[in-house]
């Protein structure tokens, strides 16, 4: 671990961090804990979504926790390389030779966030699948080694352009960022309210930063002490690549080799000294179509579900006190609107049938009584609307 700082102490300090996100987000956790874990093993992440989805102020938040040499850059099919790299050198030009100013540019960034990554075009294309993957940069002559800890990009779509498929293949994580269900809509309302507030106020509060890029450098460097891995956990994992494999969701070996990274910066993230089976979860997110992530899910999940039958102590960001709230809240609107005796269509009545099995599923990932006895009312209700003449 970092000089001074022992593995629980930087457990707690990434879990903070992650808490601070978790309260700016809603129903972002996972996505929470894959940045952090991306920048622990120093590999690159694309979120993939509709417009409005939190992806850019998420990846912008978390940039602001880490003390690092930031770049940001929205991209379109107009983007010329001088905006990413740097403009041309004119005094070295005068002289003969062709070389970039790339202070403060991305070649000497250390965090990276490129919005709507996938509108660079041939121009700047090669250059920029040399520096994620190499993080070198031809300057001219001279090749720049770049002190790169990870890219972070957002879409709002996969590439189907086969020229950019090779800037795809890059991003080892590929992540969904969706809307909300609708047992989070009232809290999204008021949160947001909130939120604009303080911005129309100017009272939006600072965000210290709880990492340093020295202290990621420095995992990055002892990265081999972290990348101890039991017999059992292999074959598990030798397990689930095959099964992938065969549902035809391509993963290359080199992603293989790369995913074990993210393993071993779950189990950091959480205290461990080794990784699990909970630390699987990130295999849901090796997809190379949309149409893949359901695949994973139900390859995946029941990996990661024994795991947390097994260990409840350990089960992570699910069934806390604020969660639980939440769905009680519309659990009762939903159940005071239904007993009301208001004339509902037939599609208000199936929308609210939809909610109440939204609220099932959430409920039925957590392991405690209170979600337990609020399933068996969810239950209850269901029957009494399916007792009802309208289904008969």
């Amino acid at each position: 671990m970092t000089q001074g700082i022992t593995a629980q102490q930087m457990a707690a300090r990434l879990q903070q961090a992650a808490r601070v996100l978790d309260q700016s987000f809603l129903d972002k956790q996972e996505i929470i804990r894959l940045l952090i874990i991306s920048v622990i093993a120093g590999e690159h992440m694309i979120l993939v979504g509709p417009p409005g989805t939190a992806k850019s102020a998420l990846i912008r938040l978390f940039a602001q926790l880490i003390d690092a040499r930031y770049f940001e850059y929205l991209l379109t099919r107009f983007t010329e390389p001088n905006e990413l790299f740097g403009p041309v050198d004119m005094a070295a030009f005068r002289q003969g030779e062709y070389r970039r100013r790339v202070e403060r540019m991305l070649p000497e960034a250390e965090l990276v966030f490129m919005d709507e990554v996938f509108k660079a075009n041939s121009a700047i294309l090669n250059s920029l699948l040399t520096l994620l993957n190499e993080r070198r940069y031809s300057n001219g002559p001279n090749v720049i080694d770049c002190p790169l800890l990870s890219v972070f990009g957002a879409s709002n779509e996969v590439p189907n352009d086969d020229n950019l498929q090779a800037l795809f293949d890059r991003f080892l994580l590929r992540v969904r960022s969706n809307n909300l269900d609708s047992y989070h809509f009232h809290n999204l309302v008021s949160r947001g309210v909130a939120n604009e507030m303080r911005q129309l106020t100017g009272q939006s509060t600072a965000i210290r930063p709880m990492l340093t890029s020295n202290e990621l450098h420095a995992i990055h460097r002892g990265y081999n002490n972290l990348m101890g891995f039991s017999e059992e956990f292999l074959t598990t994992y030798k397990g689930l690549i095959f099964q992938i494999r065969s549902e035809g969701v391509s993963v290359s070996d080199r992603r293989v080799v790369k995913l074990t990274k993210l393993f071993a910066a779950s189990a950091l993230f959480d205290g461990r000294t080794t990784a699990c089976d909970a630390d699987f979860f990130v295999l849901k997110h090796i997809w190379n179509s949309l149409d893949q992530a359901e695949i994973l899910e139900e390859i995946v999940s029941p990996v990661v579900d024994r795991y947390f039958r097994e260990h409840p102590d350990q089960r992570r960001f699910v069934g806390t006190v604020a969660g639980l709230d939440e769905l009680l809240s519309e659990l009762k609107m939903i159940r005071d609107l239904l007993t009301s005796g208001q004339q509902l269509s037939d599609i208000q009545l199936f929308s609210q049938l939809r909610n109440l099995n939204e609220i099932k599923a959430a409920l039925q990932s957590m392991d405690n009584e209170t979600a337990r006895r609020m399933v068996t009312q969810v239950d209850q209700l269901l029957d009494s609307i399916f007792a009802s003449s309208k289904f008969v």
